[in-house]
């Protein structure tokens, strides 16, 4: 397997800039999702990694190699990059039975019989595969056939797994039971993945780290759990979990504690900013209590299975995101006590 590294990599499409120029550091063995809405760039950098795009700027690099540069005009063809791709369409050879999709490219490679048997059997049962080794794809279910793309990917022994909104055409169920085929196959193969998606619960279930991405930039590659405890801008707060982002000022340290005013009510909020100006608040936050030092009134209930999600709208208009055991009517008051949220600086 090998590290990813890429350097002020920006691509241009008839001079409109789909990636902006940007820096990053994939290591190996690492399981990174790219994460955004449609259009933010996820996809063409991912092109570019595979080598079905070429960079307008910078460079990239697969472990020792360096496989594109722009200023150079370095450009390594896909298939001499040892990348394996998971398509979102599966791409299988409908006239070719399962062992026969997966054995395919080591056959185009030129490996002998034996070799390609004992690979072959190696990625099938990696997969699951063994016993539908000889059935057609079209025998098969969509979870199924993703196992075999899955397979065929694997079956070269890839210097990295580049997958493309691989469960996108999968049923809710189904895709949850592949979330953790995906998990299992990096863990058994420790092989480099970089994944795109614009579910933030896949990325969150799968992935080492996520970069958060916007308008063809990388606005933040974090931990799962630090993109959620600690987002550093508003987009990144949103996109990522439940949360509201509210202005504050008047910030007061003492006691190695950070304060801050929002809304007339001075709270306690966690931040390694010199000057917090804005707060993103969380379901876990928010305790409901009649002494609360905000007000609300319930927007709407929603039962979530044990509990509800509570729509609450602040005098200023400001909705807020809460949990409770108990359902509260449309249009009761609630007092609110804010407990920790996270301040980050934003221009």
């Amino acid at each position: 397997m090998a590290d990813i590294r890429l350097a002020s990599v920006a691509k241009h499409f008839d001079g409109v800039p789909a990636l902006h120029p940007l820096t990053a550091h994939i290591h190996d063995g690492e399981f990174v999702a790219l994460l955004g809405p449609s259009g933010c760039g996820k996809s063409t950098l991912l092109r570019l990694l595979a080598g079905f795009e070429a960079p307008s700027q910078g460079s990239l690099m697969i472990g020792d190699t360096e496989v594109a540069n722009a200023q150079s005009g370095q450009a390594v063809p896909p298939e001499a990059r040892n990348i394996g791709f998971v398509f979102q369409s599966y791409a299988l050879w409908p006239h070719m039975t399962v062992r026969r999709n997966v054995s395919y490219p080591l056959e185009v490679r030129g490996l002998g019989k034996a070799e390609r048997i004992a690979q072959t059997d190696a990625a099938l049962q990696a997969t699951g595969l063994e016993k539908f080794a000889d059935r057609m794809p079209s025998d098969l279910s969509g979870g199924q056939r993703q196992r075999i793309a899955l397979a065929r990917c694997l079956v070269s022994d890839p210097q990295a797994v580049l997958l493309d909104e691989p469960l996108a055409n999968l049923d809710v169920a189904l895709r949850a039971s592949m979330q953790d085929v995906f998990s299992d196959f990096h863990k058994r193969t420790g092989a480099t993945m970089v994944y795109v998606t614009h579910d933030q619960a896949e990325a969150m279930a799968m992935a080492d780290r996520i970069a958060v991405m916007f308008e063809g930039r990388i606005v933040q590659l974090d931990t799962p759990e630090t993109l959620y405890a600690q987002p550093r801008s508003t987009f990144v707060a949103g996109f990522v979990g439940e949360g509201t982002v509210l202005p504050i000022n008047g910030i007061e340290r003492q006691d190695n504690i950070t304060r801050a005013r929002l809304y007339g009510e001075r709270i306690a909020i966690r931040t390694d900013a010199d000057h917090p100006n804005q707060i993103c608040i969380r379901p876990e936050n928010i305790n409901i209590t009649e002494t609360g030092d905000l007000r609300s009134i319930v927007q709407r209930s929603t039962y979530l299975g044990g509990r509800y999600r509570l729509t609450l709208q602040l005098p200023n208009g400001a909705l807020l995101k809460a949990e409770s055991p108990e359902r509260y009517a449309d249009g009761r008051q609630l007092g609110l006590s804010i407990q920790m949220p996270w301040a980050f600086t934003e221009a």
